[in-house]
């Protein structure tokens, strides 16, 4: 009798703490928004939302806005333990409040922070939009170049929008994860923007890099997708080692690690965080949750919009190909020494290369196309008397060759279909470049012969001021591509405004 009373009383506590609970706090965890992951071995689980976002009409610089609702804060402490269920119910009520203080604390604390960054983009948006009606600049900098010119679609607004950037933008890169597979990545080749970006984002010389997590607008997870298949995947013997699932895990993980520890992730959904790599499986990062990464920036080579790149999201970021220095030796000629129509030597992969083979390989001097030099010819010189350089698209849309070919002053004649082409928020790509679809690669030279010179000279003269765009230095000078991209990303943080946490 005695065992079954006390048993009777205990089951009544536990259903008063839990009573209690619900009153207090009105929890409500859906196990959709529970993510579970193995870190070390142990099961964790952290809750990362995937609520609905909904879309404001207003915008900057034609690119939408986004007002984020934050999740609720979920509790950063366990429940009670069994033994002190079986205190009374005034010390239960203590504990609870207790909490509910603490509680009250970090989210006054999450507020107070993104009161501050909301504050913040608002004045930049001010300052924005006064500058594209008044059509001028401010700034308390003398600026070393002004934008101008009809390769910029507003270029107004586009130069503010970039002071305003180095007055006020941060970015903070987590601290987790060890090398190789974090915090560093390829050096050289095509995948160099990667590493590149990587080291110079966590440099402490950079201006961009937040000195707390507290004063970031953006989270950068500092993943290299090539050294995960570089030093995961290597070596690849069975058709089953393609599958993109270790990748996927991974960066699901580390997303995991940051959010169970750090309160950003969930404030914004994502939506303030990115990642960036030149490798053509990155896009593939957020096939395996793709309600996780729903609102995350993917900065992109492989920008291709018909497998899912969103360009209103997602950042297009431009193929370098670095050999032994950032800069390629400048061989270019002047228009009348460039006697070549068009060029293009690179290997055969992807269907518009095909075509491209099928048509032109080795058939025509004055469409020179091959896919190797002989022996003494130079590439970049050979780019340098050429007035238009062919760009196909390969395996992927993206190509080194159109910053190769913007580097050498030769006209870009880009061949593609569903490519973002990089930094399209500013500038106009048919300002200083040809496009052309691949249905048209049989009359490529008719096209090209049809141009007028005048026309032409134009071309060139664009080609050469939207150089320094794609130039690379160390450190990142204003308006390289290093400060390009970092605009790209900036645009869109000022595009998603992330609301109060709920109560």
């Amino acid at each position: 009798m005695a065992s079954t009373l006390s048993c009777a009383s205990t089951t009544l506590l536990l259903l008063l703490t839990l009573f209690l609970f619900s009153l207090f706090y009105n929890l409500t965890f859906n196990h959709d928004q529970l993510l579970t992951f193995t870190n070390k071995n142990k099961t964790i689980h952290t809750a990362i939302t995937t609520a609905t976002l909904p879309l404001m009409t207003s915008n900057v610089l034609n690119t939408i806005i986004y007002d984020t609702t934050p999740p609720k804060v979920y509790l950063h402490y366990s429940f009670l333990s069994t033994s002190s269920m079986h205190q009374n119910t005034t010390q239960i009520s203590n504990h609870l409040f207790d909490a509910k203080k603490t509680i009250k604390k970090k989210k006054k604390k999450k507020n107070n922070r993104l009161e501050r960054i909301e504050c913040d983009l608002a004045k930049a948006r001010v300052a924005i939009h006064q500058a594209i009606v008044s059509k001028s600049f401010k700034s308390d900098e003398k600026q070393s170049f002004v934008p101008r010119g009809s390769i910029y679609r507003n270029p107004y607004a586009f130069h503010q929008s970039h002071i305003e950037m180095v007055k006020r933008f941060k970015v903070w890169s987590y601290k987790e994860g060890e090398r190789p597979i974090f915090h560093t990545g390829r050096m050289n080749g095509v995948y160099s923007i990667e590493g590149q970006f990587i080291e110079e984002i966590e440099s402490e010389k950079s201006p961009f890099r937040a000195k707390h997590p507290e004063e970031a607008h953006t989270f950068f997870l500092p993943i290299s997708v090539a050294h995960i298949i570089k030093f995961i995947y290597t070596p690849i013997i069975y058709p089953s080692d393609y599958n993109r699932d270790r990748l996927c895990r991974l960066m699901t993980d580390y997303v995991g690690v940051v959010a169970n520890k750090y309160p950003f992730w969930n404030a914004s959904h994502g939506a303030d965080h990115f990642m960036l790599s030149c490798h053509d499986w990155a896009p593939e990062i957020s096939h395996e949750k793709p309600k996780l990464f729903q609102y995350f920036i993917r900065v992109l080579c492989n920008a291709n919009i018909s497998e899912g790149f969103q360009p209103k999201r997602d950042v297009s970021l431009p193929e370098i190909n670095l050999r032994s220095t950032l800069s390629p030796p400048d061989l270019g000629q002047v228009p009348q020494n460039r006697t070549i129509l068009a060029f293009f030597v690179g290997r055969l992969h992807g269907y518009i290369r095909k075509i491209l083979f099928q048509e032109w390989k080795d058939k025509d001097n004055d469409i020179q196309v091959h896919e190797t030099l002989r022996r003494g010819q130079n590439y970049t010189k050979l780019m340098g008397k050429s007035k238009y350089c062919l760009c196909p698209s390969g395996y992927e849309v993206a190509s080194p060759r159109v910053v190769e070919a913007i580097n050498a002053g030769c006209v870009p004649v880009i061949i593609c279909d569903s490519y973002s082409l990089p930094f399209s928020d500013v500038l106009d790509w048919s300002k200083f470049t040809i496009q052309i679809r691949p249905s048209k690669i049989p009359k490529l030279k008719s096209i090209l012969s049809a141009i007028p010179n005048e026309k032409y000279l134009k071309l060139h003269n664009q080609v050469s001021q939207v150089k320094r765009h794609f130039v690379l230095n160390r450190p990142a000078q204003p308006f390289d591509v290093t400060h390009m991209v970092l605009h790209s990303i900036w645009l869109r943080r000022l595009n998603v405004k992330i609301g109060h946490l709920n109560s």
